[in-house]
């Protein structure tokens, strides 16, 4: 499994006891989605593209973050400990489906964007992601148009037709297509 096919899970905090347990700090918005887990895939060095799977013989969450677990092959406190720092990933198809206008940044890149004011204004190229916001990236013309994504920015998400309805604040669009 590669890296580009997975999306990052958390990271191996901890081992517990002496039997090869290990604490996983899970960097997602519903930990207990993922209790009960077959495997997980490891990245074993920083830079490698491939992963390697991992069975996982037991689960449980634990302080909502993190989730214990045993993994098949790792019976000792040294060999946990070998994994402590080491990144986790699973399958994109492993997300849990969301409905709405809930979404994945991943998931809405091609989207074409409909703004309620002047119609199409183009298909989403990335998602910039800030710590005080997350922003649509839309190529236009000789031009970059960044929107905001929040609740009240984002009307619509059609997976079918793969459209984003969106209604900015008055002005925002104008600005970049007068430049």
């Amino acid at each position: 499994m590669k890296v580009d096919d997975c999306f990052y899970l958390g990271y191996i905090s901890k081992a517990i006891g002496n039997k090869g347990e290990l604490a996983f700090k899970l960097d997602v918005d519903s930990p207990s989605s993922y209790e009960g887990l077959d495997a997980v895939f490891i990245q074993m060095q920083r830079q490698d593209k491939q992963l390697v799977p991992f069975f996982i013989e037991e689960s449980k969450i634990q302080n909502n973050q993190l989730l214990r677990c045993k993994i098949e092959g790792v019976d000792n406190q040294a060999d946990a400990k070998s994994l402590i720092g080491k990144s986790l990933f699973l399958p994109i198809e492993a997300l849990p489906k969301l409905e709405g206008n809930q979404f994945y940044f991943h998931e809405i890149i091609g989207f074409e964007v409909i703004d309620q004011e002047r119609g199409s204004i183009g298909k989403v190229d990335k998602v910039l992601e800030f710590s005080t916001s997350n922003l649509l990236s839309i190529p236009h013309a000789n031009t970059e148009i960044l929107i905001p994504i929040n609740d009240e920015t984002i009307v619509e998400v059609n997976r079918d037709q793969r459209t984003l309805k969106v209604k900015t604040t008055e002005g925002l669009i104008d600005l970049y297509l007068e430049s």
